[in-house]
């Protein structure tokens, strides 16, 4: 029997913080779209395995891996075994991150490591696996956030990691000429996640939710959305920080 004709079969994603608020949307969509989803998680294998049940019995394909992504020897294992399950690797979308908040002046140096550690180690290692072993017509979303350019106080140490992600993306699209692979940041604004209402009273939550024009926090379908246009059919897309974020300037 011949090989079955690559461009035939299903496109394979790996979503990393796939158990995660936004991350579990993402995989959700994409799995939808007609992909095959390894779902990353950093320590929640529960939830991880709920959304690849959720998955399946939709009938969609997908299955669940933990790894640290600021790890190499463990973010390398990720990608081998996408492509053991599934053939090889068409999307990475990395939404895993973490979000440590205070103000310049008394921001713990080892929140800022941790943060350093997670978000720009981790990004600089998934896309550099991503980018070693993505498929022809494939796709590297990474997140970034619209904190970068709102300049919310106390945000100074997540906003600069998240800066550092707008640098690395705009860099790769560049260094990836001629292979025919998009590499994009999608830049939530408020979205109402665990990560970003923790902490938060309701009045902060309801000024935050009043900057849009729109009058609402962001959801995780919204982001997710926007994931799938840029990982999917948006293959003129390039190289850009979109923000997803509705109309907060």
């Amino acid at each position: 029997m011949a090989n079955p004709d690559p461009s035939n079969l299903p496109r394979v994603a790996v979503v990393t913080g796939g158990s995660g608020g936004i991350g579990r949307e993402v995989s959700h969509r994409l799995a939808a779209d007609g992909m095959s989803v390894l779902v990353h998680y950093a320590g929640n294998q529960v939830t991880a395995d709920e959304i690849v049940k959720s998955i399946s019995d939709a009938g969609g394909t997908a299955s669940s891996y933990g790894a640290d992504v600021a790890d190499e020897l463990q973010v390398a294992e990720l990608f081998d075994t996408a492509e053991q399950l599934y053939g090889g690797v068409d999307v990475v979308v990395h939404t895993a991150g973490i979000m440590l908040l205070s103000r310049l002046t008394e921001f713990n140096l080892e929140d800022l490591d941790r943060m350093h550690r997670i978000n720009i180690r981790g990004t600089f290692l998934v896309n550099q696996q991503a980018a070693r072993r993505i498929r022809r017509g494939g796709a590297i979303v990474n997140f970034s956030s619209s904190v970068v350019k709102l300049a919310f106080e106390g945000y100074t140490g997540y906003a600069a990691t998240k800066g550092a992600v707008d640098a690395m993306t705009l860099i790769l699209a560049k260094e990836l000429r001629g292979r025919d692979v998009t590499v994009n940041a999608v830049a939530p604004g408020p979205t109402a996640t665990a990560l970003f209402l923790d902490g938060k009273d309701q009045a902060t939550i309801d000024t935050l939710a009043n900057l849009a024009p729109l009058q609402r926090l962001g959801v995780p379908s919204d982001i997710a959305e926007a994931v799938s246009f840029i990982a999917g059919p948006a293959r003129w897309v390039n190289g850009q920080v979109v923000y997803v974020n509705g109309g907060v300037v």
